[in-house]
């Protein structure tokens, strides 16, 4: 059996890997640039600007998280806060499953700032919350003297962590579609993942607010 924090990391890399399939975080346009541009090089170029904007909209929300978690002693009261503001986004998600509309007056050329945009309006940063929080417990558990600062590492740990396996992931697919499967292959057989994402954001809150309550203060 894996340990706590073992699995924690487990469901970066995990998270990762879901946000890496999913159409919405960009992939599809790996797909769109290398078909238009001819060029095998296009899909890989597109994937480094998607990749470099989900990692900022992952540290822009886990650091500040990040450094409540330094106050040790209101961490309990702050992982349940996060858990439930990761179910109310949730919640939100499915009440109003339509995107912003400055997300579609992005322009295709400036793929990182669509990327965070897209990240953050989804609650990316918001699912890796609970998780984050958890590590940065024991890390300041660990080095109380270094309490902010091995706090503010691990978030940043779990933010490249995770957005090197969301490229990876995204990218595998990108290229299997490029190459092999064509766009039939999405038209016919991807399903809108709007609604299960939504439904992602409810679980995991709910499942943190859950360890945190049930967890010793």
């Amino acid at each position: 059996m894996p340990s706590a924090e073992a699995a924690a990391w487990l469901g970066v890399v995990g998270f990762g890997v879901y946000h890496g399939l999913n159409p919405a975080m960009g992939w599809p346009l790996a797909v769109a640039n290398g078909l238009a541009a001819r060029r095998d090089t296009a899909v890989f170029a597109t994937v480094l600007p998607l990749g470099i904007g989900h990692l900022l909209a992952m540290a822009v929300v886990l650091v500040p998280f990040a450094l409540l978690a330094w106050y040790v002693e209101w961490s309990r009261a702050i992982r349940i806060g996060a858990a439930l503001l990761v179910l109310a986004f949730g919640v939100l998600r499915l009440a109003r499953p339509r995107h912003p509309r400055l997300l579609a007056r992005v322009p295709p050329t400036r793929l990182a700032w669509w990327s965070f945009l897209m990240a953050t309006a989804h609650g990316a940063g918001l699912m890796l919350v609970p998780i984050t929080l958890g590590l940065c417990a024991g890390a300041a558990a660990e080095h109380s003297h270094l309490a902010a600062g091995s706090s503010v590492a691990t978030a940043l740990g779990v933010a490249l962590l995770h957005s090197v396996v969301m490229m990876a992931c995204g990218l595998a697919l990108a290229w299997a579609v490029y190459r092999w499967l064509g766009l039939r292959f999405v038209t016919r057989s991807w399903f809108d993942l709007d609604r299960v994402w939504a439904a992602s954001l409810v679980l995991t809150g709910a499942i943190a607010g859950g360890l945190a309550w049930v967890a010793p203060p």
